[in-house]
């Protein structure tokens, strides 16, 4: 099954946010991390990430981490929260 990704205004607000403050290097990185976060969930959202309170997931597609749900019907995922990560050493 393919899931509609649809990505909250809240989500969209704190992405552009990362965006800004970043330097050119993380900003390419950032950039090129979107598209991937949207063919994972797309492909198989149910399986992404690990689990969190109220139904939540959370996915790291580095430099980013997402907090998203799979809505009731099945077939949407709802991008809640962005934020950048660093991996541990």
């Amino acid at each position: 099954m393919k899931y509609r990704v649809r990505w909250e205004r809240r989500a969209l607000d704190e992405l552009a946010d990362q965006w800004l403050q970043a330097e050119s290097a993380k900003r390419e990185a950032i950039t090129a991390a979107v598209p991937r976060i949207d063919r994972r969930l797309q492909a198989d959202a149910v399986n992404e990430g690990e689990s969190r309170a109220d139904g939540r997931r959370i996915m790291f597609e580095p430099p980013l981490a997402v907090t998203f749900r799979i809505e009731a019907d099945g077939r949407t995922v709802s991008v809640l929260h962005v934020r950048l990560f660093r991996k541990k050493q």
